[in-house]
């Protein structure tokens, strides 16, 4: 248990075998991991560079970030990748539940190739 409660928030979420994304009600991202980075085809540093409307396709822009994330929590999203194909996955609900939260924090499962060979 000691060794749980030393190990910094950033260095377990990092490491986490599935795509991770943290974004703020502006639509800055705060952080993403390197599975994110590998789904969408960018290094983190470029999708920490990345606004929420540059990453999510089809999502409104128009409102807070967090308040979007938190409607499409268990919904496909449509996220771009770096060549400009679109990656569908689905998004969690937020770590962060509380509402007043300023940040949203979602995992995401890769669904691109399952749907896609679903509609052949």
């Amino acid at each position: 248990m000691t060794l749980l409660q030393n190990i910094p928030a950033l260095v377990v979420l990092e490491r986490f075998p599935v795509p991770v994304l943290a974004i703020a009600e502006d639509g800055t991202i705060l952080f993403a991991n390197s599975a994110f980075g590998e789904m969408v085809g960018r290094d983190t540093d470029a999708v920490k560079s990345m606004q929420f409307a540059e990453m999510f396709h089809s999502l409104p822009a128009d409102e807070s970030a967090v308040s979007v994330m938190r409607a499409h929590a268990g919904l496909l999203v449509d996220l771009v990748h770096r060549d400009g194909s679109i990656v569908r996955a689905r998004m969690s609900k937020s770590a962060l539940l509380r509402g007043d939260d300023p940040v949203a924090l979602a995992t995401f499962q890769d669904l691109t190739e399952r749907l896609w060979s679903e509609e052949l």
